[in-house]
């Protein structure tokens, strides 16, 4: 096996991240970039690029991502699809105050790049209502599969609460939260198959991004084709 050093194609390109591994599906490692434009004075990199270089002839393929800017941005190299080949997983962090993120994940199989998980449709599939009730309590509902969960607010103290509630724990008007996007995208290989899970994490908000309730955590495993939901949990601040 050669190995190949990768030059960035221009004098402001630069590897952000790097990592090895069979994504081709050939038995010989390859070698995975993420590449971007750092600015100057700033950890902030525009013009991220997926680059995967063939192990066996160094033949290169770039792959441009529709949300190629932000802080952080990483790989991760696992199987995903149960092929035992390895998938790409981009992370990226977008900096706003939701600590929202940007995730792909790529299979490469020989040399072909697939998009198997685009955080936008993530996004637009998993939708939640977040209703506050009476008696302090807030109603989530995924609307994906039709969950509701309730969460008890009755010890977030007096001077919240009555700003919502009046004296006999009845609303002084209706209130709606919101759920995030998705802010965390975790490899985790629940069942020891070697094939991974994605744990996904969406933060529960009350009146503002800053009024915490808790996360939704939904599993998704891979199906045939596609992510599916395997499991969703709502998990809440202690007292």
């Amino acid at each position: 096996m050669y190995s190949y050093a990768y030059r960035p194609e221009s004098g402001t390109e630069r590897i952000v991240s790097y990592a090895q591994g069979d994504v081709t599906g050939d038995g010989v490692m390859d070698h995975v970039y993420l590449t971007g434009v750092r600015t100057p004075d700033s950890p902030f990199i525009q013009q991220i690029t997926l680059v995967v270089e063939d192990g066996r002839n160094g033949r290169r393929t770039r792959v441009p991502l529709q949300e190629n800017a932000g802080y952080n941005p990483r790989l991760f190299l696992g199987d995903f699809t149960g092929d035992r080949i390895d998938d790409i997983l981009i992370s990226i962090d977008s900096g706003g105050s939701g600590a929202i993120m940007y995730h792909y994940i790529y299979a490469f199989v020989r040399n072909m790049p697939q998009l198997i998980f685009d955080f936008h449709v993530y996004n637009e599939t998993y939708a939640y209502a977040v209703t506050y009730q009476d008696d302090y309590k807030v109603e989530v509902v995924s609307k994906a599969n039709n969950q509701t969960y309730l969460i008890d607010i009755s010890a977030r103290g007096e001077e919240y609460l009555s700003e919502i509630y009046d004296k006999n724990g009845k609303l002084k008007q209706p209130i709606s939260g919101f759920v995030n996007p998705l802010s965390g995208l975790y490899p985790v290989d629940f069942d020891g198959n070697q094939v991974y899970e994605l744990l996904a994490y969406q933060k529960i908000a009350g009146r503002y991004n800053a009024d915490a309730l808790g996360y939704i955590l939904n599993t998704l495993v891979w199906r045939g084709n596609a992510f599916l939901l395997g499991n969703q949990n709502v998990a809440i601040f202690g007292s």
